[in-house]
């Protein structure tokens, strides 16, 4: 299954990859909110530039009020003691030095926007450190998490199509032993590039419908799974599901360019 899934997922290899990067909208959607880092290491000072992001335009939001908290273990390692303004929208000094290896989560609250108070909006951030983040780590599902490149597409982690696939993952995968074991390989390959897929969704428009176009005969494939309840027909269904979804994406064209290339011939 996993041989199959690397088939469909091919083209978005030839993506080149850039430093680690994270974008997540904020608790009410007001702000998509970015962070960058290059390899974390412990004892050393690490940059983590900070943009926000104004989710309708998909250009910087200037004029931010916000406070950093970072914690570990549930336990505050570092907190701004006020709220810091940004006029540019873009915090490029701020650093960090990770005392171990760990999961480290960032909050970042927004409490203001061009000199405006709002309610407080959140988005927090995991970074794996050291030898941990050579493991592979399943995003939490509370509070709707981990549908990166889907909740980019279409806007918004309420969106339709991303609660489809939410709850596929919850209600039909994450309840079989074979959906247990797909998700782990799943969520090791999809995370490894999904980041740098949704900011650029972000970054370009014309990218953005590129990729809706492509998730949409996925979505409608994936309903097929939406009843399936016991360990045989989460199994069989999902062969299925994978069989469409190599004859859309990898049959068809391929069928079309043959066919091109006999009419070329006559």
């Amino acid at each position: 299954m996993k041989f199959l899934l690397v088939l469909l997922l091919i083209p978005l290899f030839t993506i080149p990859a850039f430093a680690e990067s994270q974008t997540l909208p904020t608790d009410q959607g007001t702000l998509d909110v970015k962070i960058s880092y290059d390899d974390v290491k412990t004892g050393q000072l690490t940059k983590i530039p900070i943009e926000f992001i104004n989710p309708m335009t998909q250009k910087t939001q200037v004029h931010i009020d916000y406070r950093i908290t970072i914690a570990e273990s549930g336990k505050t390692l570092f907190q701004t003691p006020n709220l810091v303004h940004t006029s540019e929208g873009i915090i490029n000094g701020f650093k960090f030095e990770f005392p171990q290896d760990g999961l480290y989560n960032i909050q970042i609250d927004a409490e203001g926007i061009l000199f405006t108070p709002i309610p407080k909006e959140s988005v927090t951030f995991d970074i794996l450190v050291g030898e941990a983040a050579a493991q592979p780590s399943t995003p939490s599902t509370e509070e709707g998490g981990g549908c990166l490149i889907a909740t980019a597409t279409y806007g918004s982690e309420l969106a339709p199509q991303v609660q489809q696939l939410r709850e596929l993952r919850d209600n039909q995968l994450m309840n079989t032993e074979s959906g247990i074991a797909f998700m782990s390989g799943f969520n090791e390959l999809y995370y490894s590039f999904s980041p740098t897929i949704a900011d650029l969704e972000r970054e370009s428009p014309v990218f953005k419908e590129i990729v809706k176009a492509g998730l949409t005969p996925m979505l409608s494939t994936l309903a097929i799974m939406e009843n399936a309840e016991t360990e045989s027909e989460v199994l069989g269904l999902g062969l299925s599901v994978i069989a469409l979804n190599l004859g859309m994406y990898i049959g068809l064209p391929a069928f079309g360019i043959v066919k091109v290339i006999q009419l070329r011939k006559n």
